[in-house]
């Protein structure tokens, strides 16, 4: 090996080490290794931030972009709300679900797709009476399987598709991924469905304590100067919160809270109820007693106008995570009150603005509708759309929904190039204030461009310096003797068990020339293995840490690290099994 090239593998190796330990968040890593490769001569300046304005990483932007438009469209909508049926046995509930989940993750943000979903999950498993930890991991799965189908349902896609223009002088179309992605989303939503759910271990504690609260949010209602419930006993407006689903597991007087569920206790003006249920039950609830959320009481000479209720989950790079919404001083500084935390049915002694915050928890915020978005964005962590708890533009549905297929369908036709028909949507997504202006760039997911735009310059240096080469070799010179198909296999499953521990945006950058090489030794198409990779890098199946979308469950789902394996191991194997047939069917060698 040349220095250049022992340079740029200890660069590597030091990059995935850094990601595995996760101190700091990956896009410091990737632009931390990419200002290294300048400073010792591994990327030459003129390359140094060629990556940014790379084609993938624009149809990256603007994917994001287009993601938040179908969901602030309501377009969603059209297909969520008619898919709770809490009847349905768990098997068909996670195949209907996972379903719904793959298609929209084909079209959009995959991240986006769980996160329109998630609640819509928790809430039929509380309403069956079933714990959310059987379902949520095959609903994350199969949003990673969907977003194989297509050219823009995962960033590994755009990214291969790229590498293939760079290879053969023209990229992957639209579709050019369906056969093999419909192959492999359809095998491994079945798999889920039928047998997956069931490898997730039980928890005793878990499996009562969940539906027993509802998986419910805990909140604390204040009784005003009017409510039905001034002078009655805490047990005595029991059967209404019966009625309404809704759980009394305590009394806050005078700033604290009573012993016990203080079911004795007569209830006076400015008491606090605090209660655990879903949003709208607690609504109906707090109609029925004429209560009042904290956060309609003014903020000194402030009175909240346009309140808007938000759930939202905490990712483990959130500004709250850690924290507490009064250390924050949320409602003060930024209008904006934490109404309530749902964490796994679990219960907690301090109050609900003073508990510190954990990645996995799912808030409720009040505040006016004006700020809302701007402060999710500022605590990082991302919405929940659905049971009506943010506002949508319903009427706009058909009409987003028109526009994205149109562009869609020409970029298909090869009429548009993707990333201007991408473009042409954001304009017009914009300009019917489908999304607003004012938060046009906060939809992108900046971590995620600065990863790329810095990966793939370190990529190129890589390739150049021979060292994709040197890997391509290894590989061959590992399977010497066996047939193409194996070797395929061998690649496949490398760039597999990267994805499990990389970003696969990452990992995909890395695949790609050492595909492009092995094919090259092989003298054979290199298609076939430019589909290997882009299916590998998506399947993170065995950790949480392997795709945003397994660490988003795992508080929800109250799961642990060893949990996703029991799962995710056979749905690998799976994977391999089915892609390899199909990707030598439809690209032979």
């Amino acid at each position: 090996m040349t220095t250049e090239q022992i340079l740029l593998f200890i660069l590597f190796f030091g990059v995935f080490a850094m990601l595995l330990w996760g101190r700091w968040r990956y896009d410091l890593i990737a632009f931390s290794a990419l200002l290294i490769a300048l400073v010792l001569g591994l990327v030459k300046t003129e390359q140094a931030f060629s990556g940014f304005g790379h084609p993938a990483t624009i149809i990256i932007a603007l994917v994001l972009v287009v993601s938040r438009g179908l969901l602030n469209s309501g377009a969603i909508d059209l297909i969520t709300r008619r898919i709770m049926n809490p009847d349905r046995s768990t098997g068909a509930h996670i195949g209907i679900m996972s379903s719904v989940g793959a298609l929209l993750s084909a079209f959009m943000n995959n991240v986006a797709a769980l996160a329109l979903l998630m609640p819509v999950d928790l809430q039929a498993a509380a309403k069956a009476g079933r714990t959310a930890r059987r379902t949520l991991m095959s609903l994350s799965f199969a949003t990673i399987l969907g977003g194989m189908v297509t050219l823009i349902g995962t960033p590994p896609n755009i990214i291969i598709a790229s590498f293939r223009e760079t290879a053969v002088g023209e990229p992957f179309q639209m579709f050019d991924f369906a056969p093999v992605g419909l192959a492999v989303s359809g095998a491994g939503i079945l798999f889920v469905a039928l047998i997956g759910w069931r490898l997730i271990p039980r928890r005793p504690h878990a499996e009562t304590a969940e539906p027993a609260v509802g998986d419910g949010f805990l909140v604390e209602l204040v009784v005003p100067e009017k409510s039905k419930a001034i002078g009655q006993l805490v047990r005595d407006i029991y059967p209404v919160a019966d009625k309404d689903d809704v759980e009394i597991v305590g009394v806050i007087r005078n700033g604290k809270r009573q012993e016990g569920f203080g079911a004795s206790l007569e209830l006076r003006a400015g008491d606090m109820l605090i209660v655990e249920a879903f949003p709208e039950d607690i609504d109906t609830f707090r109609g029925a007693l004429g209560l009042e959320f904290f956060g309609e009481q003014p903020i000194g000479d402030r009175i909240p106008k346009g309140l808007h209720l938000s759930e939202v989950v905490v990712p483990r790079d959130a500004r709250i995570a850690g924290r507490s919404a009064i250390s924050l001083h949320l409602r003060a500084r930024r209008g904006v009150t934490l109404l309530g935390i749902s964490r796994q049915g679990k219960q907690f002694k301090k109050r609900v603005r003073h508990e510190t915050i954990r990645p996995g928890d799912i808030l409720l915020l009040i505040g006016p509708e004006s700020i809302m978005e701007d402060v999710i964005i500022w605590l990082g962590v991302l919405p929940l759309a659905e049971r009506g708890l943010n506002v949508t533009q319903h009427r706009k549905a058909w009409l987003a929904v028109g526009i994205f297929a149109a562009a869609i369908t020409l970029s298909a036709f090869g009429l548009l190039y993707l990333a201007t028909a991408l473009a042409i949507v954001v304009v017009a997504y914009v300009f019917l204030d489908i999304v607003p202006i004012r938060n046009l760039y906060e939809h992108i997911e900046w971590p995620v461009i600065v990863l790329l735009g810095s990966m793939i310059p370190l990529g190129v240096a890589l390739e150049e310096s021979g060292g994709t080469e040197l890997i391509a070799r290894s590989i061959v010179d590992l399977t010497a003797g066996l047939p193409a198909w194996a070797v395929l296999t061998v690649l496949m499953v490398v760039v597999m068990t990267l994805s499990d521990v990389l970003n696969n945006t990452a990992t995909a950058v890395i695949g790609g020339p050492i595909a492009v090489d092995i094919a090259a030794k092989l003298g054979v198409n290199p298609d076939p293995f430019l589909m290997a990779v882009a299916v590998a890098a998506s399947c993170a199946f065995l950790t949480p840490i392997g795709h945003k979308n397994n660490t988003l469950i795992m508080g929800p789902g109250g799961y642990s690290f060893g949990d996703y394996w029991r799962m995710g191991l056979p749905l690998e194997l799976l994977v391999v099994a089915t892609s390899i047939p199909m990707i030598l069917l439809v690209f032979p060698l």
